[in-house]
């Protein structure tokens, strides 16, 4: 009876001894990870996925800024392994950057700057580089015009009208496109698809009038002839028709023209602020489009600003250029709606924003 009873002790104590260094296990990797991402976990745990699915057989999504809320919420009393399993679920999302495009081409300044396309389809090339000084992280786009089955899709928003808040991975998602760019600036900011919003700037989709011309500012602009598609980057007061014109989006400012910075960049203020940026640029033949997106408010990527964007195009090869929507909307996705860049939508690295205007790449069967 004694022995029995010795024993029962003993596997009490060993339980006990478990459960400490399963709750320990936890703290620890709580703090440390509390210190990695200096941000403040939550006490739900649905709330650390993203349960948009990203593609056939995809796993939800963990998002960085909320991953030590997970452990903390495991801490707790969940299994040491059902932890390390999260992390290898984190560790494959941190690196969805390299779906493709895993090759990162590293520069000393932005003059040094020499695209190595990855091909991602018949006339879509994808690049992925680093710049030293200033510390940048940027994603481009290299798309043929002139190749055959290439298709320009350019939507307001979601939903029937195109009048709802949507995010660039859904867009991509939902219309089966190759890529796509935020593109036009909206006046609210959200974070929640499916919100009323308002195109600041003009929309033009297959030929259809979404959004009217903010003279303010300018627009890409993709006319479409029999067997012939080009662009142009054109001041909006100057759309007048929709004659020709299959697709517009709206964004900003030229910031590249014939090959030189604008001269709003050199003079200007808010052109000489960092900020995460969009962008597009068209070669000096007009064969290529250029799609770029630049991080910034990270450790990583500090951001750029508009003359720095203009001769960053510039070594893509574009001639001419427009800023477009930028910031916490800056978001460049591909195929299932695979974000690459690093949004940072309400300073939180990782959240996409909610946008409007969106300017996606698609190759047709049908050449």
């Amino acid at each position: 009876m004694g022995l029995n009873l010795l024993s029962a002790q003993t596997r009490q104590g060993s339980r006990a001894a478990s459960r400490d260094f399963k709750m320990f296990s936890g703290i620890r990797l709580a703090l440390w990870a509390r210190a990695f991402f200096k941000v403040s976990p939550a006490g739900n745990l649905k709330d650390h996925f993203d349960l948009t699915p990203g593609g056939t057989g995809a796993l939800p999504r963990l998002r960085e800024s909320n991953f030590v809320g997970i452990i903390a919420f495991a801490g707790g009393g969940v299994i040491l392994p059902f932890l390390l399993l999260l992390l290898l679920i984190f560790n494959s999302c941190a690196s969805q950057a390299a779906v493709s495009g895993g090759r990162v081409e590293a520069f000393a300044s932005i003059g040094d700057v020499v695209a190595v396309w990855e091909s991602l389809g018949d006339g879509v090339g994808f690049f992925r580089g680093k710049i030293a000084a200033p510390r940048l992280e940027f994603f481009a786009l290299r798309v043929d015009l002139f190749a055959p089955g290439i298709e320009i899709v350019v939507k307001g928003g979601g939903g029937s009208d195109q009048s709802l808040s949507m995010k660039v991975s859904g867009f991509v998602r939902d219309n089966g496109l190759l890529a796509g760019i935020n593109a036009v600036p909206f006046d609210v900011v959200s974070s929640q698809e499916g919100q009323p919003l308002k195109n600041m700037g003009i929309v033009i989709s297959n030929g259809k009038l979404i959004s009217p011309a903010n003279p303010r500012y300018d627009a890409l602009v993709f006319f479409r002839q029999p067997g012939l598609q080009s662009a142009a980057i054109v001041s909006q007061s100057a759309i007048n028709s929709l004659e020709n014109i299959e697709n517009a989006a709206g964004g900003f400012h030229r910031i590249l023209i014939a090959g030189e910075p604008a001269q709003r960049t050199f003079n200007n203020e808010a052109a000489a602020t960092r900020h995460p940026r969009s962008a597009a640029g068209i070669s000096s033949n007009g064969k290529y489009l250029y799609l770029l997106v630049i991080d910034g408010r990270r450790a990583g990527s500090i951001g750029a600003t508009e003359m720095e964007t203009a001769l960053l195009l510039r070594s893509l090869n574009s001639h001419d250029a427009i800023n477009l929507d930028g910031g916490g909307s800056s978001a460049l996705a591909l195929r299932g709606g695979k974000i690459v860049n690093t949004p940072i939508h309400g300073r939180i690295p990782g959240r996409e924003r909610a946008v409007a205007g969106c300017i996606g790449i698609n190759i047709s069967t049908e050449k």
